[in-house]
């Protein structure tokens, strides 16, 4: 009997083991082969998570109210509450500070020598304006002089920058990370970053993504095949022997692609929705699916200073708070500062960002129209969408910009900012092959869809719009704004033409852009997240500086969620 038992044991076990192996083996073999095809694949590519770029907090998206319900003492009527749905995304923690501008313009300086005639105007054109500081009846040369570059200023937000200029940043520190990203895998050679990097030999992330081999100007030395697994420092195809067939097996150079997860989405702008969304942070005062109310501030109450017992009466943002009342008394500061103030001084918001009321006001992406329209669209809404595509050359090839064909935009004062650098891909915008037959969009240029075109105006007779001169199209504009002009003599002197005509109606055009959130200039109206303001893309104050943010890839949360929870 006993034997019997022993017996019957040792088989229980048997087909437990069995039966475990079997199972390790279709789960190894599910990893590894494609429900689709049946084919062996490389699961690691599958399996990889975005990682938060540098500097980055991460966002879950959700619903929220977009627009103000409390106080509109100005009656602006352009913040109407709707309701819109916001992609999860990743938000600096803080402002762009001075020090990570002045990287930025340092690497520029480096690598495109203002002393060069060719590259004269990209310094310049990057640096921030430092005269915004200057006040007809006010004493402001210190901060002139002193608030970009003193190192006493060093981690206060960046101002002085216009909105082209905070998108070219974004542009710049999109390639920076990637390309450090690339070096840690192996796909660049180390530290030419630092040692190779020029204007001849720049690197640009859709240029490598879109061919590898034109990156840093096509040195095979810098761009490497293979990554860390490559055997050679070279990008030539690699061929191996087989021994069995006596047969050469040619192996093409493998570069890192979108399916690797090593280069992360571009930093840019935040939105209008994303930034109301992150400063408002309703998810602090969530329960179960529902938001309690409405903040009318970034942290929760109707006040600016705490009220919790370690902090109780201290204000809780960097704004003015009466006529000549910029900080307080001496010895007895409200807020600790007068203009602005280092950043992560005040507490974070429920989603851990710093400084989204007071501090600076901050660039967004979207063109300013005073509406926000929901009935087109409440998913990750966007005002100024401008689709283009890469340019492809006689030889059917990508165009790569060269030092000698980079390019400018002339600001309204004269000053030139450079678009585009050498070594990206020139940029078209889309045409009928792209939009034909589409429902979703028809044209490259958006910016005025419902808002600004010839459907949303008075002037909704179309039968003559293919004949109409350029003035008659501007007399018939839904936004009547002044038109100045600059433009250069034959003798290469700027040449300004103001805009006389007195019956201009609005400042309102295609180049205006909102800016979100109070600064150390405003009142505490202006610190509720669903204020909105406009200013000119172009111009810049010592009130408005940006931060930037990342789309996520993948699921929407980070971490598995309940109803419960």
């Amino acid at each position: 009997m006993k034997a019997n038992k022993i017996m019957t044991l040792r088989l229980m076990l048997s087909m437990i083991l069995i039966f475990g192996f079997a199972s390790c083996s279709k789960k190894s073999s599910s990893r590894n082969t494609s429900q689709g095809t049946g084919w062996n694949v490389d699961s690691k590519k599958s399996s990889k998570k975005q990682e938060a770029g540098p500097g980055l907090i991460f966002v879950e998206g959700g619903t929220f109210t977009m627009g103000k319900v409390q106080d509109d003492v100005m009656h602006d009527w352009n913040n109407t509450p709707t309701q819109q749905h916001v992609q999860s995304f990743y938000m600096d923690e803080t402002e762009v500070t001075n020090a990570m501008y002045l990287e930025y313009l340092d690497w520029t300086k480096k690598v495109f020598p203002p002393s060069e005639p060719n590259y004269k105007n990209i310094y310049d054109g990057a640096s921030p304006d430092t005269l915004v500081w200057r006040n007809r009846l006010g004493y402001n040369e210190t901060m002139t002089n002193n608030y970009l570059r003193h190192p006493s200023y060093s981690e206060y937000p960046v101002v002085g920058v216009n909105w082209i200029q905070a998108v070219e940043f974004a542009k710049w520190r999109t390639n920076r990370v990637n390309e450090a990203l690339l070096e840690k895998s192996g796909y660049i050679k180390k530290n030419a970053k630092t040692n190779d990097v020029s204007a001849d030999a720049n690197f640009d992330t859709e240029t490598y993504l879109n061919s590898p081999t034109s990156a840093f100007g096509g040195n095979a030395d810098i761009v490497i095949a293979g990554g860390k697994n490559a055997k050679k420092n070279k990008n030539a195809n690699t061929a191996t022997k087989d021994p069995k067939n006596n047969k050469v097996n040619v192996i093409e150079p493998s570069y890192a692609t979108r399916s690797s997860g090593i280069i992360l989405p571009e930093y840019r702008l935040p939105t209008e929705a994303e930034w109301e969304y992150a400063a408002a942070a309703d998810v602090g005062q969530r329960e179960y699916n529902l938001y309690k109310g409405q903040k009318k501030y970034p942290w929760s109450g109707d006040y600016t200073r705490s009220g919790k017992r370690q902090t109780k009466g201290d204000q809780l943002a960097n704004f003015k708070q009466g006529n000549g009342d910029y900080g307080g008394i001496a010895g007895w500061s409200d807020d600790g500062a007068d203009i602005t103030n280092q950043v992560k001084k005040y507490p974070a918001n429920d989603f851990g960002l710093y400084d989204m009321a007071g501090n600076v006001a901050e660039w967004v992406m979207d063109v300013y129209r005073p509406i926000v329209d929901n009935e087109a669209n409440d998913f990750n809404y966007f005002r100024g969408n401008q689709y283009t595509k890469n340019k492809i050359g006689k030889d059917g090839k990508i165009k790569i910009i060269s030092t000698d064909s980079i390019q400018y935009a002339t600001l309204s004062n004269g000053k030139k900012i450079a678009t585009s650098f050498s070594g990206q891909i020139a940029q078209v915008p889309v045409d009928e092959n792209e939009t034909y037959l589409r429902q979703n969009f028809d044209k490259s240029y958006n910016i005025n869809y419902r808002d600004g075109d010839r459907q949303s105006t008075r002037y909704f007779n179309f039968a003559d719009t293919e004949n109409e001169t350029q003035k008659q199209k501007e007399e018939k504009a839904m936004y009547n704004s002044p038109k100045h002009n600059v433009g250069v003599d034959s003798l290469g002197n700027m040449v300004r033409k103001y805009d006389k005509n007195n019956k201009r109606t609005t400042l309102v055009d295609d180049n205006v852009r909102v800016y979100k959130g109070g600064s150390w200039r405003d009142r505490a109206y202006w610190l509720d997240p669903a204020s909105r303001r406009y200013f000119p893309q172009d111009m810049a104050t010592d009130y408005i500086g940006f931060r930037c943010a990342m789309s996520k890839v993948g699921a929407k949360s980070e971490k598995k969620k309940t109803a419960r929870n």
